[in-house]
């Protein structure tokens, strides 16, 4: 039996009960789930593609690979981005919780992750049967080396961004000790007091990506979480490798999502609307919090305000219950996250203003 932490948004379903009992309803801003409408196109191109006899691409079509490389080129400033070192995935979580299995980590590997992260580095360390290790910088590993060293920038839960020269000290200190570093930056496009900038762009990585991989998804930027649409890019080699076994494991992306994700990846212009809507609605929750009392950390990227009221995460988490509004403990992604609470701003923008009059 394999020894998985519980999974964590169980602890919340007495404090969503207590939130739906508001007489205005439940305000749910605990998960980054999209509620804006996927965009027209998209959905146009999931239907067309939707005659699907045949088997797809475990690699994904030219055509979807070709997408990822211009965008990456367009939109993250990565001039030697290769349609060949590109694989779609089934949704990024997938990837997370399975690339050191993939990858052949197994007891005696460690695979090193932020100590204020996403729970699902920790649960793939785990399903491999490798050492999980969080740590607050590199340096905390000592002499130890890493099979797999996860960022994440910007971050989930804080929206911390991580600036060029310490993602280049990050490159250099692995690439030294032969340790593979991957960078999940599936909140690239969405930085607002921050530019965050990819592992892969050539002024942190010197232009080559050997030793890296970096992990994105459509879910947030493209309203596509139901599509479970993502992608990983990188060392060639490794994507190869990743490759080979997911053929022979049947991770497929269905062609019809392959063919949505393409033209996702090639308009830019819902992803702007989407931006501008979540501007709106993260200045209208920040302002609220705000007046309310609690103090906004980090949150200069993604979809979330990294708050606290200076007191345990469970307390604030129960403040705002009785006010209809549920939201993420800190310590849902480590320790370190006990007197904060993670507030996403993803709500309809009445939800959103339903909360600020509240607060």
């Amino acid at each position: 039996m394999l020894a998985l932490p519980d999974f964590p948004w169980d602890r919340l379903e007495p404090y969503k009960e207590k939130a739906r009992l508001h007489p205005g309803g439940l305000v749910d801003l605990s998960v980054g789930t999209p509620v804006d409408p996927t965009p027209e196109a998209v959905r146009r191109a999931l239907s067309e593609a939707a005659d699907a006899p045949g088997y797809p691409l475990t690699y994904g079509t030219p055509r979807l690979r070709e997408a990822v490389a211009g965008w990456l080129r367009r939109r993250l400033g990565v001039p030697g981005a290769d349609p060949a070192a590109v694989l779609p995935v089934i949704g990024t979580k997938e990837l997370v919780a399975w690339l050191p299995t993939l990858l052949g980590a197994g007891p005696g590997d460690k695979i090193a992750f932020p100590e204020l992260a996403y729970p699902t580095y920790d649960v793939g360390a785990r399903l491999a049967g490798a050492e999980p290790v969080a740590v607050d910088g590199l340096l905390a590993l000592g002499p130890d080396t890493p099979k797999i060293v996860w960022i994440n920038s910007p971050s989930n839960p804080t929206g911390k961004v991580l600036p060029r020269e310490h993602l280049r000290k990050v490159v250099e200190w692995a690439r030294a000790r032969g340790a593979l570093v991957v960078s999940d930056e599936c909140y690239i496009e969405l930085g607002w007091e921050s530019e965050p900038v990819s592992i892969l762009h050539p002024d942190v990585c010197g232009g080559g990506h050997e030793g890296l991989l970096a992990v994105n998804s459509l879910s947030k930027r493209s309203n596509l979480a139901g599509y479970r649409a993502g992608f990983v890019t990188g060392d060639p080699a490794v994507v190869r490798e990743l490759l080979a076994v997911r053929k022979h494991a049947g991770m497929i992306v269905p062609a019809p999502v392959q063919a949505a994700m393409a033209v996702a990846l090639d308009d830019d212009a819902h992803v702007e609307e989407q931006r501008e809507r979540y501007a709106r609605r993260r200045a209208v929750l920040r302002a609220a919090l705000e007046r309310h009392g609690l103090r906004i950390d980090h949150s200069e990227a993604s979809l979330y305000l990294w708050a606290t009221r200076d007191e345990p995460c469970m307390d604030t988490v129960a403040h705002l219950a009785g006010l209809g509004i549920l939201v993420a403990p800190g310590d849902f992604y480590g320790p370190a996250g006990a007197r904060h609470v993670r507030i996403a701003f993803t709500a309809t923008d009445e939800r959103v203003a339903a909360a600020a009059g509240r607060l």
